[in-house]
C-alpha cells in the first residue's frame, strides 16, 4: 500500500528538494545575517552618496544583485561561490562586461543576454563563479540612461562600494559563530578535531555515516547529498587504486600525505640526492604548511607520504602513473 511519504519521495526527488539539516538556530542566524548585511550597504552607500551618484535621487545606488549575494554569504558562507575572490572578482568582471556590452550595443534586444553569457564565461576563467554577476551584467543593461551615464564609473558606483560592504559585513557577522567562519579558510572544525586512535580507524563509510555527518556539521552545503555521496563513492574507488607508501623518496618528485581537508598536504623533494645520512631535504607546494622547507630522515618522509603526485595545472594534483 502506498503511502502519502512514499508518494512524495518521488516528486521531492523530481524537483531537488534537499532535506534541509540544518538547526532553527543556524537558520535565523543566516538570515540575521543577511538583513544586516542589506543594511550595511544600503547605510554606507548612502552615506557616501546621499544625493546619488548622477547628483540626482534616480542613480542606482544599492544592486539588486546584492539580495542574492546576501543569500550566499549568510546562508552558505563556507561555499565555493561566496568566498572573498568570488564576490569581488564575480561583481566587478561582470560590471565590466555588462558595460562593455552595453557601449558596443546599445539599444538591442539582446544586448543583456550577451552580457550575462559573456559574464558567467568571464567568471569561469577567472575563478571567481559568483551567481549574482549575472545580475550585475545585466543590471548594467538594462537599468536606463543614469546607469548607462555612469560608463566604467557604474564598477566604482556601486559596484565596488556594494561588494566592499556586505563582505565587510559577511566577515565582521559571521566571526561571532566558531563554525560559520569567514572566509573559508578560517574555519578549522577538521583541523582541530581530535585524532582518531589506529586501533578505531574504520575503513568503510556508510550512507548512516555521511548523513549523520552532515547533521553534526549543522551547515547549508551546496551539493545534492545524492551528488555529494557519489562524489565520495568516487574518491574511495580512486583511493583504493594506491594504498601503499612508495618504495622510494626520488630528488625532485611530488609526494601527498593523502589526507582530507585541511590536513592535506603536497612536499617536493629537493634536487639533491636522498640517502640515509642526510636523509631528505623538502618543500611544501600545497595544502598544509603551504611554503615551508624543512628537512626529515628518509623513514620519516617516506612514512609521511603516501603516494607520488603530479601537477596538472590551475591547482590539481593527480596520482603518479
Amino acid at each position: 500500500m502506498n503511502t502519502p511519504s512514499s508518494l512524495l519521495h518521488p516528486l521531492r526527488q523530481w524537483l531537488g528538494i534537499e532535506r534541509n539539516t540544518t538547526s532553527h538556530g543556524e537558520k535565523w542566524i543566516s538570515g540575521i545575517g543577511a538583513m544586516l548585511g542589506i543594511l550595511a550597504v544600503y547605510a554606507i552607500t548612502h552615506a557616501l552618496f546621499p544625493h546619488g551618484f548622477m547628483g540626482s535621487a534616480g542613480g542606482m545606488m544599492m544592486l539588486a544583485s546584492m539580495g542574492a549575494s546576501a543569500v550566499l554569504l549568510f546562508a552558505v558562507p563556507q561555499g565555493a561561490l561566496s568566498q572573498p575572490w568570488a564576490v569581488l572578482g564575480g561583481h566587478l568582471m561582470s560590471a565590466a562586461v555588462g558595460v562593455s556590452c552595453q557601449k558596443l550595443f546599445p539599444g538591442h534586444a539582446w544586448t543583456g543576454a550577451l552580457a550575462v553569457g559573456v559574464a558567467v564565461a568571464s567568471m569561469h576563467y577567472l575563478r571567481c563563479i559568483h551567481p549574482p554577476g549575472g545580475a550585475t551584467a545585466l543590471a548594467a543593461v538594462i537599468s536606463g540612461a543614469d546607469v548607462h551615464a555612469l560608463g566604467y564609473q557604474y564598477l566604482l558606483t556601486p559596484v565596488l562600494i556594494n561588494v566592499a560592504a556586505i563582505l565587510s559585513m559577511a566577515v565582521a557577522f559571521n566571526a561571532f559563530f566558531p563554525w560559520r567562519r569567514y572566509p573559508a579558510h578560517l574555519h578549522k572544525r577538521i583541523a582541530s578535531a581530535p585524532p582518531i586512535a589506529p586501533a578505531e580507524r574504520v575503513h568503510e563509510l556508510t550512507q548512516e555515516d555521511f548523513s549523520a555527518a552532515m547533521e553534526q556539521l549543522n551547515s547549508y552545503v551546496d551539493i545534492s547529498s545524492e551528488s555529494l555521496v557519489e562524489l565520495l563513492e568516487l574518491a574511495k574507488q580512486h583511493a583504493e587504486r594506491s594504498v601503499m607508501h612508495p618504495r622510494e623518496i626520488l630528488p625532485g618528485r611530488f609526494y601527498s600525505n593523502g589526507k582530507l581537508g585541511q590536513l592535506w598536504s603536497v612536499r617536493q623533494v629537493g634536487e639533491e640526492a636522498v640517502n640515509a645520512a642526510e636523509g631528505v631535504g623538502y618543500r611544501v607546494l600545497a595544502g598544509d604548511g603551504l611554503g615551508q622547507q624543512s628537512r626529515c630522515s628518509v623513514a620519516e618522509f617516506r612514512g609521511w607520504a603516501r603516494f607520488e603526485v603530479q601537477p596538472r595545472g590551475n591547482g590539481r594534483w593527480v596520482k603518479a602513473g
